[in-house]
């Protein structure tokens, strides 16, 4: 049904032809949804291949590079929670988004928090997934012609994705990783969490900002030589945050 309703909304392009030269990935075990991603992609002029199931585009990924990911996971269970995590995790920095038959916020959360960039329901406005998914596509782009940031001994590689801190690989996740980069962008400015929930997550509004306390808290116990009292990922009481050299 939702399948039947996606695709007649189709009749009309979304916008403008897009250059060929991004690639998109569909991960869907539901073939008819398959069929009206690739339509709906293509139409907009990207690259679009479609496989049934995360084996296989885990594989592709490795194969060849992509632009972003769409993952259906509309069946119930928390092992798609955990192949969110694998997807998320292949290629760090990789826009993702879910696709979802649920409007639980609770499951919202736990898919971003397992590495997904933006969460849609189905049966969803093709409109607005193009939007989304094209947002997403221009946080992802290098917005800066610097590779990497210094400060204090630890070292952002933006084309590597990568943090060192003396000498030694600081493992962080790619959420982790997109907050430090959006904080060392915006050195010295006091930054709401309400706008690093839009330009980090990708959403406006979003449920609880619990979340950004605890990835600046998890960031602070990698990089900060004390977190208690941090020198850089500084808080700024009753309005947010404020990283400084």
């Amino acid at each position: 049904m939702a399948t039947t309703i996606l695709a007649g909304s189709l009749s009309t392009p979304v916008c403008e032809l897009q250059s060929a030269t991004d690639w998109i990935l569909v991960i869907a075990n539901d073939a008819g949804l398959r069929k009206v991603l690739e339509r709906l992609f293509s139409s907009e002029g990207y690259g679009v291949e479609v496989v049934p199931d995360s084996v296989v585009g885990l594989e592709r990924l490795r194969q060849r590079p992509f632009s972003a990911v769409i993952l259906d996971l509309q069946r119930p269970g928390s092992s798609r929670w955990d192949l969110c995590r694998k997807i998320a995790n292949s290629i760090s920095g990789l826009p993702l988004v879910v696709l979802s038959a649920s409007p639980d916020v609770a499951d919202t959360v736990l898919l971003l928090e397992m590495g997904a960039d933006d969460y849609v329901t189905v049966p969803f406005s093709p409109r607005e997934l193009v939007a989304r998914l094209r947002a997403l596509m221009r946080r992802a782009s290098p917005v800066s012609p610097e590779s990497s940031f210094l400060f204090e001994d630890v070292i952002v590689d933006f084309s590597g994705m990568e943090i060192t801190r003396g000498g030694e690989k600081i493992l962080v996740t790619p959420k982790e990783f997109k907050t430090l980069e959006f904080f060392t962008k915006n050195a010295e400015r006091v930054i709401s969490r309400d706008e690093l929930l839009n330009d980090v997550w990708g959403y406006q509004s979003y449920p609880t900002t619990r979340t950004v306390d605890n990835h600046i808290l998890k960031l602070r116990q990698k990089l900060e030589a004390d977190p208690a009292n941090p020198s850089h990922l500084l808080t700024v009481r009753g309005v947010g945050y404020k990283f400084v050299r």
